[in-house]
């Protein structure tokens, strides 16, 4: 009889529920700081009126908040089920594929939102590098740092194949390349900019340095951490 499967289970069964309970707090403490501008698309959004709550920042975050409590509930039947089926970290799996949706679509919603001018105003483009991110401002930078956030953080828990900061940052970059197209195609009145990209493509490496330590265990591979695997044989 194996007595030393539960005690090495615990602490990942801990540090699950510590993640899960932080990201709570997180969000609640959030939602209290915004307290003031989500009430006010609280009624459009009750109401299921699309001016005043989908076509809104505060309605989107809302509508984000509000989500959170169903999706953990997803993470648990995910998880439970492939508890069940005696799949390897179980909770990691199922906490990313659901992280990385939540955590993207209201990022992609709301840069995907038009402007006044949407379809009126002509195409804008900008393909000089590092001309427009000194008019973005802080709050544009911020906000282009977390488009892809979540998927560089989770992407690489949950597809062994894109566990590399390398893979990540072209993961990126060709996400939000799609999406300033996208901008440029549908005439949201958006300027479609190379620093978009840029700047998206770095919150994603950052996201993923900031979850290495996790995705690294869950490879198991050498070249995860940065260093090729060697391939020289032991003496004797």
């Amino acid at each position: 009889m194996n007595h030393n499967a539960s005690p090495s289970a615990r602490p990942h069964r801990t540090r699950g529920i510590v993640l899960l309970t932080l990201a709570v707090l997180g969000l609640a403490g959030a939602g209290f700081v915004l307290r003031r501008p989500l009430t006010m698309s609280a009624p459009m959004c009750a109401a299921g009126r699309w001016h005043g709550c989908f076509d809104t920042f505060n309605g989107v975050v809302l509508m984000t908040l509000a989500a959170v409590p169903p999706a953990l509930l997803v993470v648990w039947a995910l998880a439970h089920r492939r508890r069940a089926a005696g799949a390897p970290a179980a909770w990691r799996t199922s906490l990313a594929e659901v992280g990385m949706v939540l955590g993207t679509a209201p990022f992609l919603w709301m840069t995907m939102m038009p402007g006044a001018g949407a379809g009126v105003v002509p195409e804008r483009v900008s393909l000089v590098p590092l001309r427009d991110l000194v008019t973005m401002g802080t709050g544009g930078i911020v906000g282009n740092l977390l488009v892809f956030a979540s998927l560089g953080f989770f992407a690489p828990m949950r597809f062994a194949a894109l566990a590399s900061v390398p893979r990540i940052l072209l993961l990126g970059a060709g996400c939000s390349a799609l999406v300033e197209t996208a901008q440029y195609v549908l005439r949201l009145d958006r300027v479609s900019s190379v620093d978009d990209v840029l700047v998206n493509a770095v919150g994603a490496v950052l996201a993923a340095l900031a979850s290495r330590r996790w995705w690294c265990s869950t490879t198991g591979s050498p070249s995860a951490h940065g260093r090729p695997a060697s391939t020289t044989a032991p003496a004797g």
